[in-house]
């Protein structure tokens, strides 16, 4: 591994790396992780994000889970992508779980959903 592979791996494991659920217009759920995720919603949103969010743009932001590394956040995501559309409603549902991007920061709403 070269030094500058070496300080990227060093540099990226020691960030908080977080796994975000969105849904997108056709009523799908994308799964991903990001370091900023405001950054790569607004990817998404650009067009600019994942194939998959480029054909099926998101509507709204569902959960954002944060995780000390990258690894943690891979194998989440991980698991969380052999999940139904279903079942990852229902957890953020569970979680309360309903999110906003604006005025350069993420925050979490109240979910109109709960009792």
């Amino acid at each position: 591994m070269t030094p500058l592979r070496m300080a990227k791996a060093l540099y990226t494991s020691a960030m908080t790396w977080f796994l975000y659920l969105l849904e997108c217009r056709n009523g799908s759920i994308y799964t991903g992780i990001a370091v900023d995720v405001q950054a790569r919603y607004h990817a998404h949103v650009t067009g600019k994000g994942a194939r998959y969010t480029r054909s099926n743009p998101p509507r709204r932001l569902l959960a954002v889970l944060e995780y000390p590394d990258r690894s943690s956040a891979s194998k989440a995501e991980y698991a969380m992508k052999r999940w139904s559309a279903a079942e990852k409603r229902g957890f953020c549902l569970q979680r309360d779980a309903l999110w906003s991007i604006a005025a350069g920061h993420v925050s979490q709403l109240a979910n109109p959903f709960s009792d």
